[in-house]
């Protein structure tokens, strides 16, 4: 199974961390010193992907704008002999034709998003990526499910799954949790449900914001009734799937990371300064002069 293209869902508005999302894209805030958005690529690139597809809505150019060249900027760092970021930029630059940009008009929910990427993404199955949410490790949680997907048949579906308390499992898509596969930390779904109400949770595994699916979930989406919030729910959508196709879970390695809240972007900040070796020492200085005043 050959997953050549991802889709980055970014037209969301970005309401839990208003007002710094007021004029600027969620997936543009800076975690240390690079935005969401290239954090989530450099991951799928990583994992062997090709084509990256980002599903955008009004006010969201600039992230096209990212993955452009600046020449203004190439010739300025060039005349500075500022060499290091000249190779800085040119590392996160795309190649040729490897992204594609698509627009959803209305906050239709993110199954719509997913749904909007089909005629790009075409007969073959695909990675769903969102920005918001960051796995600190290597290999990444993408390339991690792509190679658990070499162990299994040409039609199923992974979803990357993590532990959560069982108290907060209503403020997730929970999964239940039928045989283990001999590839170790995965299972297979037999069932998933938005949002549960308390105390009915099938397990305590969520769905985080790393997919791997088929094309057939476009005709699903396409007369897909709203759900949860009144939005097109990629989890009822793959309820649907999981009726002809199956569904595995991967428990992936590493620090998951919820970027769109205030407090999961304040931790993944500390989280990811702590991980490079030429912030560490400083980080921890400063850190420490602070909770001495």
């Amino acid at each position: 199974m050959k997953i050549r293209k991802a889709v980055f869902p970014v037209a969301g508005l970005g309401t839990r961390v208003l007002p710094a999302t007021k004029a600027m894209p969620k997936e543009m805030l800076t975690i240390v010193d690079k935005p969401l958005i290239q954090y989530v690529v450099d991951e799928a690139k990583e994992a062997g992907i090709e084509h990256f597809v980002f599903v955008t809505g009004r006010n969201k150019s600039v992230i096209e704008d990212h993955f452009d060249r600046m020449y203004e900027l190439d010739a300025t760092l060039a005349a500075r002999g500022k060499t290091a970021e000249q190779d800085i930029l040119a590392r996160d630059q795309p190649t040729a034709g490897a992204t594609s940009f698509t627009r959803q008009q209305a906050p239709l929910g993110l199954g719509h998003a997913v749904w909007c990427a089909r005629d790009i993404v075409g007969d073959e199955p695909f990675a769903v990526v969102l920005p918001d949410e960051l796995v600190l490790n290597t290999p990444g949680c993408l390339a991690q499910m792509i190679q658990a997907a070499s162990s299994l048949g040409e039609k199923s579906n992974l979803i990357a799954v993590e532990e959560v308390p069982a108290h907060l499992t209503h403020q997730y898509g929970i999964c239940g949790v039928g045989p283990r596969h001999a590839h170790g930390g995965m299972f297979e779904i037999d069932g998933m449900v938005e949002k549960p109400k308390q105390g009915t949770a099938p397990s305590n595994f969520s769905i985080t914001g790393r997919y791997i699916l088929q094309p057939e979930i476009f005709g699903i989406l396409e007369t897909q009734e709203r759900g949860a919030g009144g939005e097109i729910q990629l989890t009822d959508a793959m309820i649907g799937l999981a009726k002809t196709q199956k569904f595995y879970g991967v428990e992936f390695e590493g620090e998951r990371h919820d970027c769109g809240s205030k407090a999961g972007f304040l931790r993944a900040n500390i989280a990811f300064g702590m991980a490079r070796a030429d912030l560490r020492d400083g980080l921890r200085e400063e850190m420490k002069r602070y909770l001495e005043k």
